[in-house]
């Protein structure tokens, strides 16, 4: 097992003051078990101070850290060196913004933007159902949640969306879909119809073309295609659950 590993990240590079773009190569020596948002705090503080990236809790659970590593999306501070050596085959690894919304600046895109896919589908409850327990938290059996519980873990990190083949042509998109499915399953959730409405609809389930590259590439392992099936297939719509 190497200790210390050499290599090249070719950074796609964006100036929005100038409106160029370029690729440019950084090259390091560092320990295998660095992360790749190690290697771009690395590139600022000994070599470049000007490359734009973004990260927030370094610990999986915001997201932000998204980019794409020789065209996988992922999160840079999950990614070890030595687990990108093994993965990828190569030393020389090709980093680029996700695409789901514009570049802001080298490997940060406009999240607000690539946010708004997901708020078109009501990622929260619309209309409550009613809590006979007053006073107390809404209770849901373990039962009901099992059903949907993987789908919970999702961070909105838009690596599903990135990978996903049919997120540039009408479709709202893996994680916004799956948002509105979460709340179609959750018992607290009244507002169904509304629901079904966004399911189905020319953004809907149906423009997805069904790759499972979502699945594939979802940092917290969640099947986000079987939810989706699970829609295609009409698991949802009142007919189908009575």
């Amino acid at each position: 097992m190497e200790s210390n590993y050499k290599l090249t990240l070719k950074v796609k590079r964006y100036d929005p003051d100038s409106g160029k773009s370029w690729v440019q190569d950084y090259g390091l020596e560092v320990g295998r078990i660095l992360r790749f948002t190690d290697l771009f705090r690395k590139i600022n503080n000994e070599m470049d101070p000007s490359l734009a990236w973004n990260s927030s809790c370094e610990h999986a659970q915001c997201g932000t850290c998204a980019v794409k590593v020789n065209g996988k999306p992922l999160l840079a501070c999950e990614l070890l060196v030595e687990n990108a050596v093994g993965e990828f085959g190569t030393t020389v690894f090709e980093i680029e913004p996700i695409t789901v919304a514009p570049v802001v600046r080298d490997l940060i895109v406009d999240l607000e933007q690539a946010y708004e896919r997901v708020n078109e589908a009501k990622p929260y409850i619309i209309e409550p159902a009613e809590n006979f327990d007053k006073g107390n938290e809404y209770q849901i059996s373990p039962r009901d949640l099992e059903r949907y519980v993987d789908a919970t873990r999702c961070i909105n990190c838009f690596c599903c969306a990135t990978a996903c083949i049919s997120s540039q042509k009408g479709f709202l998109g893996p994680n916004a879909v799956m948002a509105s499915i979460v709340r179609l399953m959750d018992p607290r959730e009244e507002a169904k119809k509304e629901r079904l409405e966004t399911l189905y609809s020319e953004k809907g389930v149906y423009r997805c073309h069904t790759s499972k590259a979502c699945s594939f590439v979802c940092p917290k392992e969640i099947d986000v295609a079987h939810f989706i099936a699970l829609a295609k297939e009409g698991r949802f719509k009142p007919e189908e659950n009575k």
